[in-house]
């Protein structure tokens, strides 16, 4: 009699597809439309940020990317209000993050 081996695993080779694109499908269902700030609202994101680079105090800083709003705590580094991006330190990795002004949605001290 013949070892059958590892062939008999070979009909369960596509599972892991499977759930790949049941992840996705999940996520895709769970995405949110960008929220649309006021001019209010980005003066006072702008303003939060300015004193945050100046303080060098630490933010929580609410941004959209992927169709997910994300919150991080970090430092700002630098705002460049003209090019529309701003350089800020995660706090749990210490990574520089270059992000659009245009994602961010929210900014409050820690």
């Amino acid at each position: 009699m013949e070892h059958r081996g590892m062939k008999k695993w070979r009909p369960f080779a596509t599972m892991p597809e499977q759930y790949i694109g049941l992840k996705e499908m999940i996520n895709k269902q769970a995405e949110v439309a960008q929220p649309v700030l006021t001019e209010e609202q980005m003066e006072q994101i702008n303003f939060t940020l300015i004193e945050a680079l100046h303080t060098n105090k630490q933010v929580y800083l609410t941004y959209y990317k992927g169709g997910q709003c994300i919150t991080e705590t970090g430092f700002i580094q630098f705002v460049d209000s003209l090019g529309r991006l701003f350089v800020f330190i995660d706090d749990v990795l210490e990574l520089k993050n270059k992000m659009r002004l245009n994602e961010l949605i929210d900014v409050q001290f820690v």
